[in-house]
Formats: C-alpha cells, structure tokens, sequence
C-alpha cells in the first residue's frame, strides 16, 4: 500500500530546497541599469508591470540616486522599497574599486 505521507514530505522538501536556493543566489540588483526581467526576478513584491514602470520611469527622468526614489515610480511603496532595500544598488558613474578615475588624475605637466 502507498501512503501519501512520505511523497508530501518529498514535495514540501523539495519546494523548501527551491524556494532556499533561489533566496541564496539572489543578489543586489542596480535599479539603475537591470533590464525589467532582471528588476521582476530579483526584487520582491515587484512583478513584470511595476519592473517596466521603473524602467520607463529611469529612461524618462534619469538615473536613480537613492533607493526611496523609487517611490517616484507609481505602483512602488514605501514597503517595496523597504522589503528590498539591501537589494537595490543605485551605483552610476563609480569607479569600481581598484581602478582608477581618468579624470581624477592630476594634471601632467609639459
């Protein structure tokens, strides 16, 4: 006879394992740069509409500065933007970390 209790403990072990997996390979997202598939994927509470929203709204009004300007973008609360907060970077124009800036050297002299 086969019982439903252990292939119910399967599955729950299963969708637990998937559901732990994607949390661990999910990373900081750049709102100001990620593609909407990227934003919808990444960023929690945010479907495919509200991640083309952001989109749109970034190619309208320029890059985003700080994380709470997202509440800029209709359909993104303050509750959005907190339950994603270590996820979203802003980061534009920085250099990354050990390169150096062109236009911060100092002049050569001649």
């Amino acid at each position: 006879m086969i019982t439903r209790i252990p292939s119910c403990r399967v599955l729950c072990l299963g969708l637990a394992m998937l559901l732990t997996g994607s949390l661990l390979f999910a990373g900081p997202v750049n709102i100001n740069t990620a593609d909407a598939a990227t934003l919808s994927r990444e960023l929690k509470g945010i479907g495919m509409k509200r991640a083309q929203a952001i989109v749109e709204y970034r190619q309208k009004h320029g890059p985003f500065k700080t994380a709470d300007e997202l509440a800029l973008v209709k359909g993104i609360g303050p509750a959005a933007i907190a339950k994603n907060r270590d996820q979203i970077r802003t980061d534009v124009g920085q250099t990354p970390k050990g390169a150096q800036n062109p236009a911060a050297r100092a002049p050569v002299k001649r």
